[in-house]
């Protein structure tokens, strides 16, 4: 018997590192899992790289039949009993590549909170043969429920972190060697992919409140998508390309935020957050908005400071806040620090994924 864990992003962002992190711990403790990927995808090389049981598998589209037809094949050979998917494609796919190969046991995870389409596509996807939906928070599962499905169905279990890259000794200066800032400028960064929901138009929005205030602050924006144009058009007209500075996709994360003074996530749709994850791990204060799962991350002036989402003038003030009152700043993130350990690692979600299956493969007579 064994597990398909099906992940079909092209991309290295937070969805594609939690469907690994749950694959590498799963394969950890002895689950006979094979990591369904694509070919050449980030995701393939740091699975690879890992030594896990690995199914190349290009996946075109929803409605790829070819893709179908070999997971199919494949479930049936590997003596398939559970399917778990981690994307939009991988469960279109996936589930009817299950259906074919008649495998008892299915999971979705779904991780943003992006209202459902109301057509019956999106419906018999969330419903038809689904054993059960892992929401990443409440905020996802309240829309998850509004958008029609059954709430007996979702299981809440928060993402994880694996904490290892981030007890290195990394240098505070990192940061500021390589983009020439003096020691008194104040790093303000933000770690997402560039695309509308994340809010970064609302953060430039912002950075020109705050140069009024503060010309020391500077922006780091890290991360690569279709808005890299856009943005770096609007830093021009809004007369802040002096405080903004885009770095793209980088692998040096780590590294990265612990150079900063204060991590800011500005999205106005958010499953979680798991940047923000991170950020707590390397003792940095937080300002985020509130929506989706984050104020379940993010307790305001507990570990961070919550804004309203699309609110460029209640960030800056938010910003500032911190950037003025160090003791504030310092406090905050150490407060982060003690709750991501606590509530937030990879073996907690493994252990919580694992307490699902069972319960699942219990009610069908099946023993994982």
């Amino acid at each position: 018997m064994s597990l398909f864990h099906i992940d079909a992003g092209k991309e290295w962002r937070g969805g594609q590192r939690q469907s690994f992190f749950l694959a590498r711990e799963l394969t950890r403790r002895g689950y006979p899992v094979h990591f369904v990927v694509q070919p050449g995808s980030p995701l393939h090389q740091a699975a690879s790289e890992a030594k896990l049981p690995l199914i190349s598998q290009k996946i075109r589209s929803e409605i790829d039949i070819a893709a179908v037809l070999r997971l199919a094949i494949a479930m049936k050979r590997k003596k398939c009993v559970l399917a778990h998917f981690h994307d939009a494609h991988s469960v279109a796919v996936g589930s009817m590549a299950a259906s074919l190969a008649k495998v008892p046991i299915r999971v979705i995870t779904r991780r943003v909170d992006f209202p459902l389409k109301k057509n019956l596509i999106t419906q018999r996807k969330y419903s038809r043969n689904i054993d059960a939906i892992i929401a990443i928070s409440e905020g996802v599962k309240e829309v998850l429920v509004k958008g029609g499905v059954n709430p007996d169905c979702i299981e809440v279990i928060p993402s994880g972190i694996d904490f290892s890259p981030f007890e290195k000794i990394f240098s505070s200066d990192y940061l500021r060697r390589e983009l020439s800032f003096s020691s008194d400028d104040y790093l303000v960064g933000i770690v997402a992919h560039l695309a509308d929901h994340k809010g970064h138009n609302y953060l430039i929005e912002a950075t020109k409140i705050l140069k009024e205030y503060s010309p020391k602050i500077r922006v780091i924006i890290v991360g690569e998508g279709p808005l890299r144009m856009e943005l770096d058009k609007q830093t021009k007209e809004s007369g802040v390309k002096d405080m903004v500075f885009f770095l793209g996709f980088r692998n040096d994360i780590p590294q990265i935020l612990f150079s900063l003074d204060l991590f800011v996530l500005s999205s106005y749709l958010e499953g979680l957050g798991s940047s923000i994850l991170d950020a707590m791990a390397c003792r940095l204060p937080v300002v985020a908005t509130r929506t989706g799962g984050i104020p379940e991350l993010v307790g305001h002036r507990k570990t961070g400071l919550l804004v309203p989402p699309a609110n460029p003038s209640a960030l800056a003030r938010a910003i500032l806040k911190l950037y003025e009152d160090r003791e504030l700043a310092t406090r905050l993130g150490r407060k982060g620090y003690e709750v991501v350990h606590k509530k937030f690692s990879v073996e907690s979600r493994a252990d919580k994924v694992i307490l699902l299956y069972k319960k699942l493969a219990s009610k069908k007579g099946i023993k994982l």
